[in-house]
């Protein structure tokens, strides 16, 4: 559950319930049909934080576009708070792996992106942009270009361009993956921090397994192409979370076991 604390930011409204309901997906690869997604059902409660896992190319981020509005389904129902998605909003906001920041803008200026194209103006567009960056750790920085920016730097530039729009959801699509090790490490503890203080629904896939230990409070386990539901397992470990701790390494076995891995590598 959500605490108190978590949904107290003013600048927030609470996190967004998220349905998916029997969900199946398929491409269409010049006549032949390609099986994403079938029969995909789970129901995220406003305010969590959970990650995906699968092996590569099972359909994860294609869940996301899916949620995201990028797409509609080929079969089945996505609903936010029990209203059905009918296509992007400023209130569902993604963050890639690849920052794809526009090289010939400030951070400031790609951090306002969002507001600029729903109007925001004046005084609100200059509160909200520098509240973003002062979350992510840039205020210093609004005035850089995004290749005097490190990696890590990148990445929270792209996470202040999605959160001033004040999202009820964060989707983040292996967001950390290009990063170093130690970069990433922080990174994590950040993003975490961020969501328990804003109380943003997040979605997160990636491939580490640790990393959606560490992070999420539920892990959704997913199968091979086409992405049905093998597993759902509760984190329910308080935060800050420890790396070392023996119960984060059972659920690490239990998680690679799903996934097909051997655990004692």
């Amino acid at each position: 559950m959500v605490s108190a604390a978590r949904l107290s930011e003013p600048a927030f409204a609470a996190g967004a319930a998220i349905g998916v309901r029997r969900v199946s997906h398929r491409f269409d690869l010049g006549g032949a049909v390609l099986p994403v997604i079938e029969g995909l059902s789970v129901e995220i409660e406003p305010g969590s934080f959970v990650a995906l896992l699968g092996p590569s190319g099972c359909g994860k981020s294609t869940l996301l576009r899916l949620v995201a509005g990028l797409e509609p389904p080929s079969a089945g129902q996505l609903l936010v708070d029990g209203l059905p998605i009918a296509g992007p909003s400023p209130e569902r906001v993604v963050v890639f792996q690849d920052p794809t920041l526009f090289p010939w803008r400030t951070v400031w200026d790609n951090a306002a992106l969002g507001l600029e194209a729903q109007g925001v103006r004046g005084e609100e567009r200059r509160e909200r942009v520098g509240t973003a960056l002062a979350r992510v750790g840039l205020a210093g920085f609004a005035n850089a270009y995004p290749h005097q920016l490190s990696g890590g730097m990148a990445q929270r530039a792209a996470l202040a361009r999605a959160i001033v729009n004040q999202p009820r959801v964060l989707i983040l699509d292996e967001p950390l993956g290009k990063l170093d090790s130690l970069t990433r490490i922080a990174m994590q503890a950040e993003l975490v921090g961020m969501w328990q203080r804003a109380g943003f629904t997040t979605l997160m896939v990636t491939h580490d397994v640790e990393e959606a230990l560490f992070m999420a409070q539920r892990v959704l386990v997913l199968s091979d192409r086409p992405a049905r539901l093998v597993a759902d397992l509760a984190v329910d470990l308080p935060y800050p979370r420890h790396r070392g701790d023996p119960r984060i390494a059972e659920l690490r076995r239990q998680a690679l076991g799903l996934l097909g891995l051997d655990a004692t590598w």
